[in-house]
């Protein structure tokens, strides 16, 4: 998420209340996770296990709670709590934005586009050309759609990433500040919820097409052409390749990359990063040959067990 104006690091520390290392007007142009950081943002880090990882990123100003040695080229910013004033910062530069019509006035909508029903539009959307949006779509603010889009009925475009830091008295719930993109000739299903991301962006690739109740978490990134059946549920910062098949009721996991043009069989639990080019099944899911060595081994077991007793 970049801020509308650069911001010295004194007026970052300002805002947040905390002190900080390097120069006064050291330049600051946003905030980021670390998967998506850039020169001139802010990434936080709350636990010693990632503080080298977010000291050597390519984030050039790191949120963190302890007094480090500052990398050259950075500044830092020390607090006692990171992910209480990433909040902080989440809220200053991107509050929520109440609308009291169905269709903000910032909103752009394109030519030819229909709109039905009970829809809501947020604040700052935009909208292409010969879209299809069905009844009782919601659509958040700041999301971007593009050309020759349908979206049918109840699907949700851009609630908050289910990120969450665990404290003695409950959960605290990690702002979202990015968006949701659906690229042109998408097709979204009935009661899907596609999140926006933390402070990236949620993005469907052009002509990929999903089915119904498919939900896709923050900062996922679905490439170009894929196809996702019904009651697929894919966690947050997932990178999915082009031209991928999903069929029903798989369940993808956080961090991973699933690669170009796999095929993924109805029920599998997809727990780790998947080659390209393959074809996979089963719980965690593996290549069907794999998958099949293994099931045949297992079938062995009852002939085995048989053969010692009769040692």
């Amino acid at each position: 998420m970049k801020f509308p104006n650069p911001q010295a690091l004194k007026q970052v520390a300002q805002i947040i209340g905390c002190d900080f290392v390097g120069a006064e007007d050291f330049q600051v142009l946003g905030m980021n996770e670390i998967h998506v950081v850039e020169p001139g943002d802010i990434v936080f880090v709350d636990h010693p296990k990632y503080y080298d990882k977010a000291l050597q990123s390519a984030a050039t100003i790191v949120l963190i709670n302890k007094d480090v040695a500052c990398p050259e080229g950075k500044a830092l910013l020390i607090s006692d709590d990171p992910f209480r004033d990433f909040n902080k910062l989440t809220q200053y530069f991107k509050p929520f934005q109440t609308s009291n019509v169905a269709i903000a006035s910032s909103a752009k909508i394109g030519k030819n586009t229909i709109i039905q029903p009970n829809c809501f539009i947020g604040n700052n959307v935009v909208i292409g050309d010969n879209c299809i949006i069905h009844s009782n779509v919601s659509i958040y603010d700041d999301t971007i759609i593009g050309d020759h889009v349908t979206i049918h009925a109840g699907t949700i475009l851009g609630a908050s990433a289910f990120y969450y830091k665990k404290r003695p008295a409950g959960y605290d719930r990690l702002k979202s500040g990015g968006r949701v993109i659906i690229e042109n000739n998408v097709d979204l299903g009935a009661l899907c919820t596609i999140d926006k991301g933390v402070t990236g962006d949620t993005i469907i690739g052009e002509g990929s097409k999903l089915d119904n109740q498919i939900q896709v978490g923050h900062d996922t990134v679905i490439g170009k052409k894929c196809l996702i059946a019904s009651q697929v549920g894919i966690a947050g910062c997932v990178i999915i390749e082009d031209e991928v098949t999903i069929w029903g009721q798989v369940g993808v996991t956080s961090g991973i990359t699933i690669g170009t043009k796999a095929v993924i069989s109805a029920k599998a639990g997809v727990s780790k990063s998947l080659e390209g080019h393959k074809s996979y099944f089963g719980v965690p899911a593996d290549d069907f040959r794999s998958k099949y060595k293994e099931i045949a081994a297992i079938r062995k077991i009852p002939e085995i067990l048989e053969k010692l007793k009769n040692l």
